[in-house]
């Protein structure tokens, strides 16, 4: 993935078939779609591939099973169906994850054991693993730092993990590799339009070089998230509201809180939500939250009523509790929810599905919806535009595409998230045994994963790195900040910049790395 290639290409294509606005999960997920059917596809992105809610997830591929409680079980089989797909077409970023919920009454015992049956049956024959009860000594052995007072047992199912920016980033190559032109870093500034009013391309800003381009597209898609009213506006000034951004924050502490390699579901919160436990990259991720913020945000902020709702809600689990203190990390991401019909809507109450919309003058955009969902999302989109257009097209055949990097036998070890291109980054430091040093005594990452990120993955800074592709910003704020010099002086080496580049570089990830810790 040549960022330098796609830059030509936009130059000298003088019409797309799709214009893509947003590199998150849903843009991602329209721009394979639209490619498996023959479109030709540019995807636009302000920022970096998956810089907002899609790096920002719980990292769980899941039907939801307090969807089910919900009874809205047409988004849980359709989820349940898009979680095995991930999962076969992206081994590398995917597995399959146990989790454990501890009953204290008996009701819950049979609430949750029947529930969660129903569950399984759902699956069908892409389930992953057969839900079950555990006896109070079996639930201890595999949560170890679950509170036993009152403690009756619990019940044992099965969904999926993944990583969320490295799925999009395998997904934006996989799109460069079908002929599609996918670019970071290139802001949308303006829609334009024919002398009928209709959609006909877009005016872009690179980000980097400060470069203007018109871009001409037969349909224009909005994917942008929680950003869709800004373009939707960018179409219709006076556009009523659609999105209401619904903030999820996550702690990260060291994995030894939760004694083990199950993942934990704390069946009641004080809110009525659930609160997951993850074991995600060696460390343990705790959330999520579910607060309503007025405006999105790229960067956005956990509250400290959010750190003290999820860290109070584990204290009632766990025997030995983290605190404030004990956090390598913090971050938020912002979900964009369909906007509640009524006023007072709670947001765990506002539906998880997505909807498709067009405008008058035929801007389509994509709203709402979910990572594991993200390729039916593409697929609805691409519908709506072959109806809109009256197109002779394919039916769609993402669901059968092997993602960038699927490998039938996964290689092990720190590369495994790699899949495929392990081998390359391998190859790299046999070549140039200093790029196979560590950068950090904590951590396996070498400097040749910075040249492959910087050649393959289109990283153009140090944020995109230590953020994005090797995740140690979401693991481990203070490391990730250590790390920067050595990462931005082998960028500036491949990318060719100025020793200036490489200290603007540092001290801007030194600024954002702070919004990573707890202050207190």
């Amino acid at each position: 993935m040549d960022r330098t290639e796609g830059l030509n290409k936009l130059k000298t294509t003088p019409v797309w078939d799709v214009a893509v606005i947003g590199g998150g999960a849903s843009g991602l997920g329209v721009a394979l779609d639209a490619l498996s059917r023959g479109l030709s596809v540019v995807l636009l992105e302000k920022a970096d591939f998956a810089k907002g809610t899609s790096s920002r997830s719980t990292k769980l591929l899941h039907g939801g099973v307090r969807y089910l409680a919900q009874g809205d079980v047409g988004l849980v089989l359709e989820a349940l169906k898009e979680r095995g797909g991930i999962m076969k077409n992206a081994p590398h970023v995917s597995h399959t994850q146990a989790f454990v919920i501890p009953i204290y009454t008996y009701w819950d015992k049979w609430k949750y054991s029947i529930g969660l049956k129903v569950y399984d049956l759902m699956a069908g024959g892409l389930r992953i693993g057969k839900s079950q009860w555990l006896s109070k000594r079996r639930t201890v052995e595999r949560l170890p730092t679950i509170r036993q007072q009152g403690l009756k047992g619990g019940v044992l199912y099965y969904d999926g993990q993944f990583d969320d920016a490295r799925l999009a980033l395998n997904i934006a190559q996989t799109c460069t590799e079908m002929g599609g032109c996918v670019l970071n870093y290139m802001k949308v500034t303006s829609l334009t339009k024919d002398e009928k009013g209709l959609l006909d391309g877009v005016h872009a800003t690179d980000q980097i070089s400060q470069s203007h381009y018109t871009v001409k597209a037969k349909a224009v898609v909005n994917a942008t998230g929680v950003f869709a009213d800004n373009i939707l506006r960018m179409d219709t000034p006076d556009t009523a509201r659609s999105i209401t951004p619904s903030q999820g924050a996550h702690l990260v502490f060291d994995l030894s809180f939760l004694g083990g390699q199950d993942a934990l579901m704390i069946p009641k919160t004080s809110d009525g939500r659930v609160l997951f436990g993850i074991p995600w990259h060696g460390k343990l991720l705790l959330g999520t939250t579910d607060t309503v913020r007025k405006k999105p945000q790229l960067e956005p902020r956990p509250l400290a009523q959010e750190i003290d709702f999820i860290l109070e809600n584990c204290a009632r689990y766990l025997v030995n509790p983290p605190s404030r203190e004990d956090a390598l990390s913090v971050f938020a991401g912002l979900r964009p929810l369909a906007a509640a019909e009524a006023a007072g809507t709670k947001t765990k109450e506002i539906s998880r599905s997505h909807k498709v919309t067009v405008t008058k003058s035929q801007l389509i955009s994509i709203i709402g919806g979910k990572w594991t969902t993200f390729r039916k999302m593409g697929e609805d989109t691409v519908d709506a535009l072959v109806k809109l257009q009256h197109l002779q097209l394919p039916r769609s055949a993402s669901a059968s595409i092997k993602l960038h990097g699927y490998e039938a036998s996964a290689p092990e070890g720190p590369l495994a998230i790699y899949g495929s291109d392990a081998f390359g980054i391998r190859e790299l430091m046999a070549q140039v045994p200093a790029l196979a040093k560590p950068l950090h005594p904590r951590y396996p990452h070498t400097g040749a994963e910075v040249v492959w990120m910087v050649r393959q993955e289109m990283a153009l800074k140090v944020e995109d790195v230590l953020a994005r592709r090797m995740r140690i910003l979401f693991l481990d704020a203070r490391a990730a900040q250590e790390m920067a010099p050595a990462v931005a002086e082998i960028m500036r080496a491949e990318l060719g910049e100025s020793e200036d580049w490489g200290l603007r570089e540092i001290a801007e990830f030194e600024q954002l790395a702070k919004r990573y810790f707890i202050h207190p």
